[in-house]
């Protein structure tokens, strides 16, 4: 595709936890190979304090995230995307914008730990289990050869990492 760093950002409706953590998770592992971002459709205006101590768990610094409107990728001097990954069903099936630079999606989807209802420790818990199956998925991303795949190639492999 390019020799530049790639783009990625991470949609979710509220931006306050998966995307978050996905965001920060492939930025951690791209060893500059890749840039992340993430964003929501409906933004709570805060990222959840649990997405940020998973973040911390897993060695992954928890500064500098904010929940913030999709929008912001889809102006006038935005950054060039490359790829596009919902990680929640309510923002798959939404209508996006318009991204600049026709970049490559696909459907990423998690459970919600921010629904999910328990203890603390299970609701920890929970929120470690959704961040290990992100991890895994980013994992297979940084795995591919995408400067040697052709675009179809590459988006076959983009969805096939959705569905493991």
């Amino acid at each position: 595709m390019t020799s530049r760093a790639y783009t990625v950002l991470f949609i979710c409706s509220h931006n306050s936890a998966r995307s978050i953590m996905a965001e920060g998770i492939l930025n951690s592992l791209a060893a500059g190979r890749f840039v992340a971002y993430s964003a929501g459709s409906h933004p709570s205006g805060q990222v959840h304090p649990l997405a940020l101590a998973t973040l911390e768990s897993m060695r992954v610094t928890p500064t500098g995230f904010r929940s913030k409107d999709w929008s912001e990728f889809a102006a006038t001097g935005a950054p060039t995307l490359d790829f596009v990954f919902t990680v929640c069903d309510t923002a798959a099936g939404e209508v996006c914008p318009v991204w600049p630079g026709q970049p490559l999606t696909a459907h990423w989807g998690v459970a919600d730990p921010v629904a999910f209802a328990g203890s603390e420790a299970e609701i920890r818990q929970c929120f470690r289990d959704t961040a290990i199956v992100l991890k895994r998925r980013i994992e297979f991303l940084l795995a591919l050869p995408i400067a040697s795949l052709d675009r179809l190639a590459i988006q076959r492999a983009v969805d096939e990492i959705g569905r493991t």
